[in-house]
C-alpha cells in the first residue's frame, strides 16, 4: 500500500530569486525542506516539503530564520547562521533541533551554503533540513544497550575510538582501520603525534585547537571535521564524533569513547553545490540515494547511479520504460505486490510517500527495506510534467528496529524469552482458557545442584551451563511452546493446549534431559538435575495462589521428595 498527501501551495513568493524556472520546480517539489534567507535572517522563500516537516500551514511559517530554532539549541544554530551571514564560512553542516508549528522540538540535519551575491544582489542562504528524529532516537536506545553497539555502528560503516586519557593509549575498532585502509588485525601506534601527521597540514591547527575540548566533553566541541590521509596517499574527510564516558573522584574525564565517519561523498556535494550551474544536479542527488524522474506517463527519463544498484537495472535499459518494471515494491509481511508509488503519485498529483514496511524487489535478485517518496512536477503552466521518485536504503537501520525489540524481550544468556515477555504470554494463555475455554500446562522448573557449579568453577561455567539447559529445554518442548528463563537458574513453560497429563510427560522428559546433561569445564565433569512443578491453566486458579503460585507449589513440593522429579498441583493434596 501507499499513503498519499495532498500538497497544492504556492511558494512564499512566485519564484525564488536568481533561480530558473525549472529549478524553482523542482524544489518545490522536493521532499527534503528547504528554506532560503537574507544575510539578516529574513525569510524569503520555503517549499512544501518544508511546512510539512515542521507542521506549517501554508504561509504560517516565521518570518525570521531564527525563530525557527528551537529554544533547546537556539545559541549553537544561530552561531553558526551568523558566521553564513558574516562570510566566515561558505558553508555549514550540523544537527540542530527546530521549532515545530505546535512549539515542539523536531531534530533535523541541517546542511545550509552560501548563495554568493552579484554585484546586484545581496547574499543569501540557502537551508535543506531533513528529519533526523527516529535516527536520533534509535541512538538514545543505544545508550542502552552497550552490548550492541559495534554491531550497530559497524552495520553503518562507522569506525570507534576509545581514549583512556591516564593511560595516554587509544583502541581502535576493525571498521576504524578499514576506512584509512590499515588491515583489520594491524597494531596502530596511537601517539598523538603520528595521528597528526596523518591530518591534512590545512586542519592540522582546528584539530589542535579542540581536540582536547572534545576529551572534555564540551558540547560546543563534540565533532570535529577533518582530512585524514590514508594508506593510499588520498584524503579522505572524517566527521569525528566523541565524548567522556568516564570520570575521576573530582569530575575530570578519563575516558572518551567516540565514532568516525567518512563523510567525503558528502563534502564532495558540497563544493559542487557552490557551483551555481550544478546546482541542481547536486539538490537531486542530496536528496536520497536512489533517484528516478518519469515523463507524464510514468517512463523513465533519468536513473542515477544509486537508483541503478538498489534495482538492479542499468539506466540504459531502464531509459524509455515503465518505471512499475523496475521499480517493484511487496510488503515486508507478506508477498503481494505493492502499487508502484509513482503511478499514484501521477493519478493524484500529488505527492506519495510508500508505505512503513516497503520492500524493494531488485531486477538481479536481492530485496532491501526501503523509503520512498514520490513527488509530482509541473511546468510552467502549472500543468503536471512527470515525477521524481526518490528512494533510501533503510534495510539497517530497520533491522536495528527489529533487533531493539528483540532484545527487550529476551534473555541476553541464553536466548530465551524473559520474565516480561513470558508473564505476557500468560496473560494470553489465561485469557484464552477463560474465553476460549481452552486448557493450557504450566511447568515451573528449578535446577538442582547449581550452585556448587557457580561456586566452584565460576560464573563463567556456570553462564556456559546455563546456556546448555535453555537448549534442551528447547528441544523437548514444540516449537510454538514458550519457555522462558524467569530468574537465575528458574525458568517456566507454557505448553498450549496441553491437558495436565501430558504436560506432566513433557516437564518429566525434561527433567530427565537435564538430569542426563554431561557437563565438563577445566577438565572437571559435574552433574545437575531438575525438579518442576505442574499446574492446569483453565478458566480459573486451583487455588488462591493463582497459576504462578501453584507451579512454584508444586515445583517446592518435588524438591521435597527428593529432586529431579516432577509433582502437578493436584497431587500436592496427597502429601
Amino acid at each position: 500500500m501507499v499513503t498519499s498527501r495532498v500538497s497544492s501551495r504556492p511558494s512564499r513568493i512566485p519564484r525564488l530569486p536568481r533561480a530558473g524556472a525549472a529549478l524553482t520546480r523542482l524544489l518545490d517539489a522536493a521532499p527534503v525542506g528547504m528554506v532560503v534567507a537574507t544575510a539578516d535572517g529574513r525569510v524569503i522563500y520555503t517549499n512544501q516539503a518544508f511546512d510539512t516537516l515542521l507542521g506549517f500551514v501554508t504561509g504560517g511559517s516565521p518570518d525570521m530564520l531564527r525563530e525557527l530554532v528551537h529554544d533547546n539549541d537556539s545559541a549553537a544554530a544561530r552561531q553558526q547562521f551568523l558566521r553564513l551571514a558574516r562570510g566566515e564560512a561558505a558553508s555549514y553542516r550540523g544537527e540542530h533541533q527546530f521549532r515545530q508549528a505546535d512549539g515542539s522540538p523536531l531534530w533535523v540535519m541541517v546542511v545550509a551554503s552560501v548563495l554568493e551575491a552579484n554585484a546586484r544582489d545581496p547574499r543569501q542562504v540557502l537551508v535543506q533540513l531533513t528529519n533526523i528524529e527516529l535516527q536520533k532516537r534509535a541512538e538514545q536506545a543505544l545508550a542502552y544497550s552497550e552490548s550492541r553497539w559495534n554491531f550497530a555502528l559497524e552495520s553503518a560503516r562507522q569506525g570507534v575510538w576509545d581514549h583512556d586519557i591516564r593511560k595516554d593509549t587509544m583502541f581502535y575498532s576493525r571498521m576504524w582501520r578499514v576506512m584509512r585502509g590499515i588491515p583489520p588485525d594491524e597494531e596502530v601506534d596511537g601517539d598523538q603525534k603520528k595521528w597528526l601527521e596523518r591530518i591534512h597540514p590545512d586542519d592540522r591547527a582546528q584539530v589542535l585547537a579542540n581536540v582536547d575540548k572534545q576529551d572534555r566533553g564540551d558540547s560546543d566541541f563534540d565533532s570535529l571535521e577533518y582530512r585524514e590521509r590514508t594508506r593510499d596517499g588520498n584524503y579522505i574527510w572524517i566527521l569525528s564524533r566523541g565524548k567522556p564516558v568516564e570520570w575521576d573522584d573530582n569530575g575530570n574525564p578519563i575516558r572518551t569513547i567516540g565514532t568516525d565517519t567518512d563523510i567525503t561523498r558528502l563534502k564532495v556535494m558540497e563544493q559542487e553545490l557552490a557551483a551555481e550551474k550544478e546546482r541542481l544536479r547536486v539538490t537531486l542527488e542530496a536528496m536520497a540515494d536512489g533517484m528516478i524522474s518519469t515523463d507524464l506517463e510514468g517512463r523513465i527519463v533519468f536513473m542515477n547511479p544509486a537508483a541503478e544498484k538498489l534495482t538492479g537495472c542499468r539506466a540504459a535499459d531502464a531509459v524509455g520504460r515503465p518505471v512499475a518494471e523496475i521499480f517493484r515494491m511487496r510488503s515486508e509481511s507478506g508477498d503481494e505486490q505493492l502499487p508502484c508509488p509513482v503511478c499514484a503519485c501521477l493519478r493524484a498529483a500529488t505527492q506519495v510517500r510508500s508505505a512503513e514496511d516497503s520492500v524493494l524487489c531488485a531486477l538481479d535478485g536481492p530485496q532491501r527495506d526501503i523509503r520512498a517518496t514520490a513527488s509530482p512536477v509541473f511546468g510552467d503552466a502549472g500543468a503536471l510534467t512527470g515525477a521524481v521518485l526518490v528512494f533510501q536504503d533503510v534495510s539497517q537501520s530497520r533491522a536495528l528496529q527489529r533487533q531493539l525489540a528483540h532484545s527487550a524481550a529476551h534473555d541476553d544468556l541464553t536466548g530465551l524469552p524473559n520474565r516480561a515477555a513470558f508473564e505476557r504470554a500468560l496473560m494470553a494463555s489465561i485469557a484464552s482458557a477463560r474465553h476460549g475455554q481452552r486448557q493450557h500446562s504450566l511447568v515451573y522448573l528449578d535446577l538442582d545442584r547449581f550452585k556448587p557449579v557457580n561456586d566452584t568453577a565460576g560464573h563463567a561455567a556456570g553462564d556456559a551451563l546455563l546456556k546448555q539447559v535453555a537448549q534442551t529445554i528447547k528441544g523437548v518442548c514444540r516449537s510454538h511452546d514458550m519457555a522462558a528463563r524467569i530468574g537465575g537458574d528458574e525458568f517456566a513453560i507454557i505448553l498450549e493446549d496441553c491437558p495436565i497429563a501430558n504436560g506432566r510427560e513433557v516437564a518429566e522428559k525434561i527433567v530427565r534431559a537435564i538430569g542426563a546433561l554431561a557437563f565438563t569445564w577445566a577438565g572437571r565433569h559435574y552433574r545437575i538435575g531438575a525438579s518442576a512443578g505442574v499446574t492446569l491453566i483453565g478458566a480459573q486458579p486451583a487455588s488462591p495462589l493463582g497459576f504462578m503460585g501453584e507451579a512454584d507449589a508444586a515445583c517446592y513440593a518435588a524438591k521435597a521428595r527428593g529432586r529431579a522429579c516432577v509433582v502437578a498441583f493436584p497431587e500436592m493434596a496427597d502429601d
